[in-house]
Parts: C-alpha cells; structure tokens; sequence
C-alpha cells in the first residue's frame, strides 16, 4: 500500500465537530489503497471525549503516533475532560491567546510533531503528506517535513486561516503577521483543500497566486456506515414533534431567536407549542439555560448533554425536524459545518437559520428543508409552524437523496486518494 503521513491536532479520543472529517478520511483511505499514519496528540484535556469514534481506527493498515506539547491542553492533561466555560469567560482566554500567539496557541505541539514526523520519515518511506486546519500552526511542521524529505503536501481547510470567523486580531499587526504566514505557506504546498466554493473564492481573492489547479474541493459528509449502524437504535419515545439540535452554542451561534420565535408560537398557537418538544444534543451554557427560564420554556426542553457520536446520531434520527444555525459573522458565508451534512445522511427536514453562503445554497438543494435568516424571528416561527403542519398532516418534504449521496464520506475519501495517485506520477 502507499503510505500517507498526516497531521492532525483534532482527533480521537477527542470529540467535538472538529475530529470527524479527518478521522473519516483516515477511516476510508485504506479502502483505497492507502495507509495512513496519523500524528496526533497525546492525552490532553479538552471539553470533550469521545472514544466510541476510535472503532474507526481498528484497521492494521491505520497507524496513530501521539506527541504532546506545551500548549495550554497538554499541561492541564491530569484534568481530563473539562467543563466548558461560560462564553465571557471563553472569549477573555480566546483575547489573551490571541494577543499572544501569531494565527493559534498549538505551536509548541507543532514543534514536537515535527521531530516525530522527521524520525518517521527517515526510517521509512511515505508518498504523501496530509495535514487538517485549524491549527494552523501545524502546516509549518507538515511544510518543513514536506521540503526536506521531498514529498508533495496536501493542506486542508476545515475553516479560513487569515479572516477566520471566530479570529481575534488585537493589533493591526496581528492581521498583518497572519496573512503574511499564510502567504509564506500557501506558496510551499501542492494542493489545498478547501470545503466549499466560498472558502476558494475568498482564499484566491486574498492570495491572487493561487490557481484554480491548484485547489481541490470536498465537502464536509456523513459516514453511511455510522447512520446503518444508529438506525435500529433511533426510537421516539414521545408522540409529540421533536425538534433537535445537535452541537454547541458560542459566539455568534446562539439559541435566542429560535427561542424566541418559539416563545411566541407558544403564546398566539398554544395548542401547537404543546405538540412539540426542544431537544438539544451537547453542551447548554449558564447563559443558554438563562434564556430558557427568560422564555419559561423549561416544560418543552430536553437536555441530553454531550453523548459519543453514535449515541447522539440515534437521537437525532429519532427526530421529526434538526434544527441548524449560524449567525451573521465575519466570512460567514464561508462556513461549513460537518453537522449539517450529517443531518443530510439522515434523509429528515430541516429547519435552518442561516445567512447567504455555502450552506444556505446546499441546503436549498437538499429540499427538505425550511430556511431563514439567523436573526428573522417572525420567519423562523412561521417556519416552525409550517413544520408542524408537515408533520401532523403526514406531507413532510422529502430531500433529494442524489444529491445527499455526493456527500457520501467514503465517496470523498475515494476523491482525495485520486488526487494522491496524481501527485504519485508527477513526484
């Protein structure tokens, strides 16, 4: 098999959105002919553990090297899974950090990750190197490895580096010092892969070098295999309408003006709100159960907490209607939430809450779904009431399945290993 050496801060046991695209790439790449080594951290602490997801990794051609650094992470290591702070206390630390280091805090890892990579690579051969971002700091590791030992990198955007919608720029010299590293390294690689057409157009606007040959797009998916293996478990324990949500609420994703349109449906169609229950998957803040009481809605909220992966997917194929939100941010309209195309494997409505961009436009193709603005409180009610109506006549909408089939975890991987058979031939 050909060998790919890949870096990957994010990945099991850890949970959280951030692990699953590059844990399925490592799933798939062996169905390809592939074999990949994974560099990735050793214990750390982090607000979340999931390790359900390392049954993925149970493959003899699947090899995981785990480095520790110096980062914030690893000396907390002995506290395990961590409590997630209220949002004020998240934002001062994500401010301090970013007064501090240049693009994010996971340098030091970076470093150990590199002499790890270099004393694999001198003891044997790989064909590829594939490194995931953010952190982006771990591109420089995967750079350095890729010049020295004269194999073709591949660097993956799961979010934007320079204008990422949650970056914190202190000074003006702290913009300028991240665009400046991110040109340095894009100058370096062979491919970048990005997850949609937004990210490529922003990336090649800020750095005109780039071509169109130069980039590659996979979307984020959904793993079949997770859903086949949740359906049998995906019981509704309640007659009612369950709307969920699965994921966290920080910065601009917030559950506000769902609430509050709820809130009102609760008030002018009463006998609809008793209908329906609130169910979210994941991590409620202080501030987000302030907002329940505000609204008195605590009779119509399910809390789950945060449940492994294949615990969560049968929550929510038990649902009637997933609930998605993403509020007005900088760069927006480049996300692209790997919880959303999960929700596309499970073939149900969505009701989604978000602005112009990538995942408005694959969510209008999707078809089953009832879209608004973020912030549109009266859309959002009438949204939820037209839910409703779907559901209790038996006339919900039914989503394009050929077009969920291109998102397909398996069929991507199958893609990036095409482009690594490619650079097979020009190396």
């Amino acid at each position: 098999m050909y060998k790919a050496l890949i870096f990957a801060y994010y990945f099991p046991p850890k949970g959280l959105s951030g692990v699953q695209r590059t844990t399925k790439f490592v799933k798939y790449l062996p169905d390809f002919n592939w074999s990949p080594t994974v560099i990735t951290t050793g214990d750390i602490a982090y607000f979340a553990h999931d390790h359900s997801l390392l049954e993925d990794l149970k493959n003899e051609n699947i090899r995981v090297v785990r480095v520790s650094g110096k980062e914030i992470n690893s000396i907390l290591k002995k506290k395990g899974t961590i409590k997630m702070p209220r949002e004020i206390f998240r934002k001062l630390f994500a401010y301090v950090s970013a007064w501090l280091n240049i693009t994010d805090n996971k340098r030091s890892w970076a470093r150990q990750a590199y002499k790890e990579a270099k004393r694999l690579c001198s003891e044997e051969k790989f064909d590829v190197i594939f490194v995931s971002g953010p952190p982006f700091s771990s591109f420089e590791a995967a750079i350095r490895i890729s010049e020295e030992f004269k194999l073709p990198v591949f660097v993956d955007y799961r979010d934007l580096w320079y204008g990422n919608q949650f970056a914190i720029y202190p000074t003006p010299w702290h913009r300028i010092s991240t665009k400046k590293e991110e040109d340095a390294a894009l100058r370096k690689v062979d491919k970048i892969v990005v997850t949609n057409r937004r990210v490529k157009e922003r990336m090649m606007k800020n750095y005109p070098f780039l071509t169109h040959k130069k980039m590659l797009i996979i979307p984020h998916g959904y793993d079949a295999q997770d859903v086949a293996a949740a359906a049998p478990g995906a019981k509704k324990l309640t007659k009612k309408m369950v709307i969920t949500y699965s994921g966290i609420f920080y910065e601009f994703i917030t559950p506000k003006y769902f609430l509050k349109a709820f809130k009102q449906i609760l008030k002018e169609n009463p006998e609809v709100a008793v209908n329906i229950e609130l169910h979210f998957i994941g991590f409620l803040r202080i501030e987000n159960r302030r907002l329940i009481r505000r609204y008195n809605l605590q009779n119509f909220v399910v809390e789950h907490n945060y449940m492994e992966h294949l615990e969560a997917l049968k929550k929510v194929m038990a649902s009637d209607l997933l609930w998605f939100m993403v509020g007005k941010g900088r760069n927006a309209d480049t996300i692209s939430s790997s919880k959303m195309y999960e929700y596309f494997g499970t073939l149900k409505p969505v009701l989604a809450c978000l602005p112009d961009g990538a995942l408005r436009s694959h969510l209008e193709d999707y078809g089953a779904s009832y879209i608004s603005d973020p912030y549109d409180v009266k859309t959002i009610k009438s949204n939820i009431l037209k839910a409703y109506e779907d559901y209790a006549s038996g006339r919900q909408p039914v989503p394009d399945e050929e077009f969920v089939q291109k998102f397909d975890r398996r069929l991507l991987t199958g893609q990036l290993a095409t482009e690594f058979q490619f650079f097979l031939k020009v190396h």
